[in-house]
């Protein structure tokens, strides 16, 4: 029941689709069509779902060949029909529900009226967007994550196709795991993005301790061996897809970097409970520690970085809320996209 359900569900938004997106005659005043937002695209299972979300975002089901499972991504297509892209990555709690930005956020309500299309894929808990060497788990029966693969090159494509998206006119951005993801997805495809942002990123993902801190994180959030990601620590695959390492490849880009101090605003104190402020502390403290490190390499190598830093904040939405706010008219004014 629950099959044919959707069954229904999909045939009946592929003919909306197709309605929306035909010529229409209007009487005594020639023809018009469907505007950029008003249609459900084409997807993996037959068309797109208008998101519960609002402001236009449509879930999409994008089959990936190399993780051979279809991947759900949230779109919020571009107002007038501009071909700029937005990628926005989430933490490292990322669930397969929805993306963050949509619901602890305000992004597609931000964008709403702009011109640029918002890309927000679901799920990837742990897994730093990237492609692995081995299935994630210490049995080696686990699923075997390429996302990397998958944001590169699968889902461009589709969007290209389908919301007019180009291949090389994008920004990326990301808090936390997603912060450390977008520097470093930048980095090792630099014709694809012009812009890249880090917020509460964790950017010398091959320094001391980071090791182990990143084996306890996986532990906690899936079972994840992290070697089945990098390697040893001998790989030279650790160090390719670390951002320390790896930011010659970001000058002439806009680059983006944030992590605030750690010490507790009147609003962190007012909203979260103190066992919530302290991990907030310690995890924001470390992504200060490591943003400023990689700052000092970055302008030292000739990258474009622009930082900043706050004076109270610590690791949650608040903070992200604020970078997001903060750089809306930088992303617009890079991508050309008012």
């Amino acid at each position: 029941m629950k099959f044919m359900t959707r069954a229904i569900k999909k045939v009946a938004a592929a003919v909306t689709a197709v309605a929306a997106a035909s010529v229409l005659a209007v009487a005594g005043q020639g023809v018009a069509t469907a505007g950029p937002r008003d249609w459900l695209r084409p997807d993996a299972t037959g068309a797109c779902e208008w998101d519960g979300v609002g402001f236009w975002v449509q879930r999409c089901d994008v089959f990936s060949p190399a993780m051979n499972r279809n991947i759900t991504v949230q779109i919020q297509p571009a107002q007038r029909g501009g071909n700029a892209g937005f990628y926005l990555l989430d933490g490292a709690r990322a669930t397969e529900r929805a993306n963050a930005w949509t619901t602890d956020s305000n992004a597609p309500e931000l964008y709403a009226n702009h011109n640029i299309t918002l890309v927000m894929p679901v799920g990837g808990q742990g897994t730093f967007y990237q492609d692995w060497l081995r299935p994630a788990n210490y049995t080696g029966d686990g699923p075997l994550f390429k996302w990397e693969t998958f944001l590169t090159k699968e889902l461009p494509a589709y969007l290209e196709g389908n919301f007019g998206v180009a291949r090389n006119n994008n920004s990326i951005a990301g808090l936390s795991m997603g912060g450390t993801a977008a520097l470093n997805l930048a980095a090792r495809n630099p014709a694809m993005f012009k812009q890249a942002m880090s917020w509460s990123g964790y950017l010398t993902m091959s320094g001391p301790g980071m090791s182990t801190l990143v084996r306890l994180a996986m532990l906690d959030l899936g079972g994840f061996n992290v070697n089945n990601m990098y390697g040893s620590m001998f790989n030279p695959n650790r160090y390719e897809n670390d951002p320390f390492w790896n930011m010659g490849a970001l000058r002439g880009k806009d680059v983006y970097i944030s992590a605030a101090s750690g010490f507790w605003s009147a609003d962190d104190i007012m909203r979260y409970e103190v066992k919530d402020r302290i991990t907030g502390s310690i995890l924001e403290a470390f992504s200060l520690y490591t943003t400023t490190l990689w700052e000092a390499k970055a302008r030292a190598e000739g990258v474009n970085v622009t930082v900043n830093y706050p004076a109270a904040g610590i690791h949650n939405w608040l903070q992200w809320n604020y970078q997001l706010n903060l750089t809306k008219n930088r992303v617009l004014d890079v991508m050309q996209a008012w």
